[in-house]
């Protein structure tokens, strides 16, 4: 008789609404040490792809008397947004707020602590990792006004777009915003990094004008051995960029990990032929552009397509981003330094559209155009619109604010000499 009754206590408890609730709610988030481990390692690969990977990568490309300037931008923006981010960066992009923007409720990440979770890794290691995203964003687009522009002037642009721009771009597509909400697809960047740099870094070259001595042989870049090294680091740290945005260490990060390795050499490659072919001869300055070009390519669609995709993103990047380097920006006329528009811009733009047709469901749950959902194409070339619409008329409203304060060019003289000199006091021999 009482097992009797106890079965039929059970009976009544399972039948009871909040019995049942219980049991079909999701288990607590508990702490994940393979998660973390990779996502501890994945930060140290984002940040290295700045400092020195990005530094390096430029420092080659520019004039020697401008090598160590250069060097110093991206050091000096890698130590201003790490502050800017934990003291309000964090909380624009990932604070709970609106559809646009999130709200100051995280400044100086108020509520953390050292038991805190994102997940199933701690809360301390998601923030770090996107700190370094938020890091190597605003460096890219230095590259496109490369040997002109005055220190202060670049200090104070990369810190009002990180706040004015990139937070809520971030905020959009990760954060819980309107594009996120629109089912947009960019699983590492694309958007919130590769576009949103490549349109500032396209107008902030536009508003200061060409370099003097633009077009001639003084402008070649003085030691492609460190942009070859600089390129090679940014490739190994991509891993960490991609691979990392699984936040897990599970088969996703390693499917991310894999196109990216085939994207990357394919853009190379076809970057190369086509060179070839155009001018005769193959370039070092050209693999590992079309390297960098496929790396940008393949990061929004990382986390969601195949092979096939990898190899079809990584060939149109190679190719488009090569025309768009030389052919489309010597026809337009402007002085993009470092080819920051036709790579990041570009390349950007061409993955997270493509992301839109290669998308597998069997991958990241979302479909593309080439298993029946066409509308995510549409969906995607909304988001880079928007996009580009934001990030270019923000960068100009900002460039024009300093521009008619502080001042945004050098003086012809430092221009003429080199920054090193003239900014820091420093030079190489």
């Amino acid at each position: 008789m009482n097992r009797l009754n106890k079965l039929l206590l059970a009976a009544c408890l399972a039948m009871m609404p909040g019995v049942a609730l219980a049991q079909d709610a999701a288990p607590t988030p508990t702490l994940d040490s393979g998660n973390t481990a990779w996502l501890l390692t994945s930060t140290a690969l984002v940040l290295f792809m700045t400092i020195p990977g990005l530094a390096l990568f430029y420092g080659g490309m520019v004039r020697k008397p401008n090598v160590l300037a250069m060097v110093m931008q991206s050091f000096a923006i890698c130590c201003v947004i790490s502050v800017l981010w934990v003291v309000v960066g964090f909380s624009l992009a990932f604070g709970p707020g609106n559809a646009y923007v999130g709200d100051l409720s995280r400044a100086f990440l108020a509520g953390l602590e050292v038991g805190s979770l994102s997940g199933t890794i701690p809360e301390s290691v998601f923030i770090t990792f996107q700190m370094t995203f938020a890091i190597i964003t605003p460096a890219l687009f230095t590259g496109a006004f490369a040997d002109r522009m005055k220190f202060s002037a670049l200090l104070l642009f990369a810190v009002l777009w990180s706040l004015i721009v990139y937070s809520p771009v971030t905020h959009w597509v990760w954060g819980g915003g309107f594009l996120m909400g629109d089912g947009v697809l960019d699983y590492a960047g694309g958007t919130v990094v590769h576009i949103n740099a490549g349109i500032a870094g396209l107008v902030a070259c536009i508003v200061l004008g060409k370099r003097k001595g633009y077009g001639t042989s003084d402008m070649k870049p003085h030691n492609l051995v460190l942009s070859l090294i600089g390129a090679s680091m940014l490739w190994v740290g991509w891993f960490g960029f991609n691979a990392g945005s699984a936040v897990a260490a599970d088969g996703r990060a390693g499917m991310a990990m894999l196109v990216t390795q085939v994207a990357a050499a394919t853009a190379a490659l076809a970057w190369m032929f086509v060179e070839w072919g155009v001018k005769g001869k193959p370039s070092i300055l050209g693999i590992i552009s079309g390297a960098v070009a496929g790396l940008v390519a393949i990061t929004p669609a990382a986390g969601f397509v195949g092979i096939d995709g990898a190899l079809g993103i990584g060939l149109a990047a190679g190719v488009l981003c090569y025309f768009a380097s030389t052919t489309i920006k010597h026809a337009l006329k402007y002085d993009d330094s470092l080819d920051v528009w036709g790579v990041h811009g570009v390349g950007g733009i061409v993955g997270a559209v493509l992301t839109g047709v290669f998308a597998k469901a069997a991958i990241g749950g979302t479909a593309g155009a080439l298993e029946g959902n066409i509308g995510q194409v549409w969906t995607q070339i909304y988001s880079v619109l928007i996009t580009l619409a934001w990030s270019g008329v923000a960068t100009a409203v900002i460039l024009y604010a300093i521009k008619f304060t502080i001042g945004l060019r050098v003086d012809e003289d430092a221009e003429r000499d080199g920054l090193d000199i003239a900014l820091h006091g420093e030079s190489i021999q």
